[in-house]
């Protein structure tokens, strides 16, 4: 596969073929889990009934990824410059507070069946886990298939993942129950998947909360990359720097520039644009160019060194100033 290849489904280019995986996974979810609830009550397991709940987050997760790219397709207009790009972290946000919430729900549960464990049809659960297994796996594939650095796709792909988790303990399980008769061990499995969907939904929770967040994207230093493009030719300053995700895969970055007097602006503006797309991915960077000691607002020049500034330029600058040679963040 070709670099080009590699970045235009990295970007979403073939939606297309990840709607198609999505909608099968979403079609063998739906039909297993409708005939596990019949078989849940049947074996009265709350392993199986958790499972089928879980799978019912599964598919109102993959709805929810479905709708966030068409959402996310529609093209920047009105007041959303943007787009509804982000309708993809909203979906992914979604999914990680379902697996939370209702990971605290079994747990629950769990514990009250340890205190008092009810009477469970361990082979009719066996041969459930065991179907259920096939079909997540299944589903897994599918969804893996699709493009798993959308945040959005990831979502859906850890809920099914660990619903695939679900029936490997609730097979483990309902194998003790049948060779034991241990009925306990329908409780522990939940909780053993309790622990999966927690670990699951707050990385989830976590990685979008840091998109709406503004945060850097994880592995992008703004410190680092300010002191690199302050290190160009030409440059004296760098300042208001600000570095985030539009969403998942889309970093962005804006920066007030200051350069030499008598300094090329549209060429040191390429060059740090060049600078950022080819080490650091960012194709999405507004740069403010200006000649040090040039006040944007009314384009006088007056030459004066980084530190003697007026106090209110220097009040209205976010976050550290780069420059080149050893400085303070």
């Amino acid at each position: 596969m070709s670099q080009h290849d590699t970045d235009d489904h990295a970007h979403g280019v073939t939606a297309d073929a990840d709607r198609r995986w999505l909608l099968i996974a979403l079609t063998l979810i739906t039909l297993f889990m409708a005939a596990e609830v019949v078989v849940g009550i049947l074996a009265r397991s709350l392993a199986l009934l958790s499972d089928a709940a879980h799978m019912l987050t599964d598919a109102v997760s993959i709805v929810l990824a479905l709708t966030a790219m068409r959402l996310s397709a529609r093209p920047a207009r009105g007041g959303f410059t943007y787009g509804l790009k982000r309708a993809e972290i909203l979906s992914a946000q979604a999914n990680g507070l379902t697996l939370l919430l209702l990971g605290a729900w079994l747990a629950y549960e769990a514990v009250r069946r340890l205190i008092d464990p009810p009477e469970v049809e361990g082979g009719l659960m066996l041969v459930t886990a065991l179907a259920g297994i096939v079909v997540n796996i299944a589903a897994t594939w599918c969804i893996s298939k699709a493009n798993r650095t959308s945040l959005n796709v990831e979502g859906a792909y850890q809920h099914i993942l660990n619903d695939l988790f679900a029936f490997i303990g609730t097979a483990i399980a309902a194998l003790v129950v049948v060779l034991t008769g241990f009925a306990r061990a329908d409780a522990i499995a939940t909780l053993v998947v309790v622990a999966l969907m927690v670990k699951a939904g707050y990385a989830l929770v976590r990685d979008s909360g840091r998109i709406f967040l503004e945060a850097a994207p994880v592995g992008l230093d703004p410190d680092a990359i300010g002191d690199e493009l302050a290190a160009r030719p030409q440059v004296v300053e760098i300042h208001d720097l600000h570095l985030w995700t539009i969403t998942s895969g889309e970093p962005a970055l804006s920066a007030h520039v200051l350069v030499e007097p008598g300094g090329d602006c549209h060429a040191v503006r390429r060059d740090l644009q060049r600078l950022l797309r080819d080490s650091h991915a960012i194709t999405h960077a507004t740069l403010q160019v200006d000649h040090l000691g040039e006040d944007p607002a009314d384009g006088l020049l007056t030459i004066t060194a980084p530190d003697e500034r007026t106090p209110d330029h220097r009040d209205d600058t976010h976050g550290p100033v780069h420059r080149a040679g050893p400085h303070e963040h």
